[in-house]
């Protein structure tokens, strides 16, 4: 039985008999999946003998000591505004904060999430990189994935109907919806003004479908469940205020109100077959709190 050191960021184990590393993680951290291990050693938050090691086959002598930084201490010293839900060598998997750029614009070129990323991986090794996959706008929080290779991004972009099963998001639009559930359909274009618009003409500009369900509602707001079937250019906003809702804190897109003082949108879920293994793989990521509880919840129906 390999032996456990207690050490208050670490936990050590003394290894007993010769092992590969990724096979020994697995045996000594019984609470967590396959996946969630390699995650742990892929981001570097394995050490043996004092070295940071994150090669899976890696061998393990009698003697040697692997020591494996908790979730607490590595999380801390990481991200702003962002963690990492999943990572293995091809992909990673982060929950975005609202207010954070997934990659850099004309003002800001160094507080986005791709930043962070590419910082991150390349302190493992220089060599690393980091590929945009999909976007969400600043404003809006939730799941994002992230390629590592040029490869990986590709295959992603090329089969994302085929791959992508489902993206869902959480919607706080303005106002009390007539139809419990319903999808528009309509074909976008962009203005002078970089926002988006709806054309019913058909090809006149590009398809977009969204689905819709309320969750609850008062006479002020309704909380949406909605899920892509496309994946347009502010295609939720655009969408939202055709259907006379714009979601809330969105003045571009038609919002007169802003109680929660951000975006009301959150991308909750994304899931989809991983581009190298085929495993399935769904993220969800907690509905924001001052969603629920925008002005007298008790009102909420």
């Amino acid at each position: 039985m390999n032996k456990k050191r207690k050490n208050p960021n670490m936990e050590q184990y003394e290894v007993e008999t010769n092992a590969e590393l990724l096979p020994f993680l697995i045996s000594v951290i019984e609470s967590k999946s396959r996946n969630a291990v390699k995650s742990i050693l892929t981001r570097g938050q394995v050490y043996v003998n004092g070295d940071n090691i994150t090669k899976h086959n890696f061998p393990l002598s009698k003697g040697d000591i692997v020591a494996i930084q908790t979730n607490k201490a590595s999380k801390a010293a990481t991200f702003i505004n962002m963690n990492i839900l999943y990572e293995d060598e091809a992909i990673i998997v982060i929950e975005k904060g609202a207010g954070l750029l997934s990659i850099a614009s004309a003002k800001e070129k160094s507080h986005t999430a791709y930043k962070q990323l590419m910082d991150y991986v390349k302190k493992i090794n220089p060599k690393n990189r980091i590929f945009i996959v999909h976007r969400l706008d600043q404003d809006t929080s939730g799941v994002m994935l992230f390629a590592k290779t040029e490869e990986v991004k590709q295959q992603l972009q090329n089969n994302w109907k085929n791959i992508v099963k489902e993206r869902t998001y959480i919607a706080l639009v303005e106002g009390r919806l007539k139809q419990t559930k319903g999808t528009v359909k309509s074909w976008l274009k962009e203005n002078k003004a970089y926002k988006m618009y709806s054309s019913m003409k058909p090809n006149d500009g590009k398809l977009a479908i969204t689905h819709y369900q309320v969750i609850k509602s008062n006479q002020e707001f309704s909380l949406l469940s909605v899920q892509l079937e496309t994946g347009r250019k502010n295609q939720i906003r655009a969408h939202m205020e055709d259907l006379g809702h714009p979601i809330v804190g969105d003045k571009k897109y038609g919002s007169e109100q802003n109680p929660i003082a951000r975006l009301g949108l959150h991308a909750k879920v994304i899931a989809f077959r991983h581009p190298v293994t085929k495993e399935f793989l769904r993220f969800e990521s907690k509905v924001p709190k001052v969603f629920l509880n925008v002005k007298r919840p008790d009102k909420f129906r």
